[in-house]
């Protein structure tokens, strides 16, 4: 496969899953504000700060309202990760390759885009309900892209990619959600413990599609120890980090045709040497490190992974 294919499929596929991301991002404090107590003050500020583009933010709007970040993480054109810049490219991507791709996903890719573009350029000021069913259908819409691939495109290298962009995407945003959550969303180290604290874990569940699937593993009580181990360490949960890699881990193989288990390229080391970091790690483990601390590890780590990615399969060689 051309590496400019596989470059594009691998983007398409990041891209439409970092939109629906960012939709859970602000869902997530949108739905807290529905359920916390009175007086609590809203936190906008670690929505953004969890997207690693804070300077720009502060320098493009300066005030944490929840109208500037709502418009910043969604629907700002110049900004690179806003849900409709993120369509935007996934579009362009498709375009790029619709020889490749199926005709029902590039026609899903079209119309997802257009449903965000018709949003941004609406001026009718929209209440709570309005604004917490377009991220719904943002989440929706790329659930339905999963699934159309999956579908229509036959599972080769191609698809492959794609599978690889998806979750390593889905698992470096669930490692920043619940970075954000631990180590900055409580205004106080008073709250530990409160029914606010409790809220915003079940919140946090709930903004990974994961409180109905934890509880219906027996877990009676919301605590940050077996949350935290379920959204990392859980092997059956499709957006947990574990599962994320053990699948990312899966499809690469597929690609290079070398046993998992036997790694030959930087990108298959790298990625196996995660995936067995994961495999052995038990919550005690992680919280003797320091939560905080490991999700910032694990996104580095990934984010080596993924320029790995490109070094073996996606930079262009120059021919001697």
């Amino acid at each position: 496969m051309l590496s400019r294919v596989a470059d594009s499929i691998y983007w398409l596929n990041r891209y439409v899953e970092r939109a629906e991301n960012v939709a859970r991002f602000v869902d997530v404090n949108l739905n807290l504000l529905l359920d916390s107590p009175s007086g609590v003050s809203q936190q906008w500020e670690p929505i953004v700060l969890t997207t690693g583009d804070l300077p720009l933010f502060q320098e493009r709007y300066g005030e944490f309202t929840a109208e500037n970040v709502i418009r910043f993480l969604t629907f700002d054109g110049d900004y690179p990760n806003s849900i409709l810049s993120c369509l935007r490219s996934a579009r362009e991507n498709a375009r790029s390759v619709r020889e490749i791709i199926s005709s029902e996903m590039w026609q899903h890719v079209n119309s997802f885009y257009l449903m965000v573009t018709e949003a941004a350029q609406s001026k009718t000021p929209q209440d709570l309900s309005s604004v917490l069913k377009f991220y719904e259908e943002v989440k929706m819409a790329s659930h339905l892209f999963a699934g159309v691939m999956n579908a229509t495109m036959t599972h080769n290298e191609g698809w492959h990619f794609g599978q690889i962009g998806r979750l390593m995407e889905r698992a470096d945003k669930t490692a920043r959600i619940l970075d954000v959550k631990y180590f900055i969303l409580l205004p106080s180290v008073n709250y530990v413990g409160s029914t606010l604290d409790e809220l915003q874990w079940m919140a946090l569940l709930k903004s990974a599609s994961a409180y109905e699937m934890y509880r219906k593993r027996g877990q009676h009580r919301i605590s940050p120890h077996s949350v935290a181990e379920f959204l990392i360490l859980d092997q059956e949960f499709p957006r947990s980090i574990r599962f994320c890699i053990m699948q990312a881990e899966r499809s690469l193989h597929q690609i290079t045709g070398t046993p998992v288990g036997a790694w030959q390229t930087s990108v298959e080391r790298a990625m196996g040497r995660l995936r067995t970091d994961l495999d052995y790690l038990t919550i005690d483990d992680i919280i003797d490190t320091g939560l905080h601390e490991f999700l910032e590890n694990l996104q580095s780590r990934m984010n080596d992974v993924g320029d790995k990615m490109f070094e073996t399969f996606f930079a262009l060689q120059a021919v001697s």
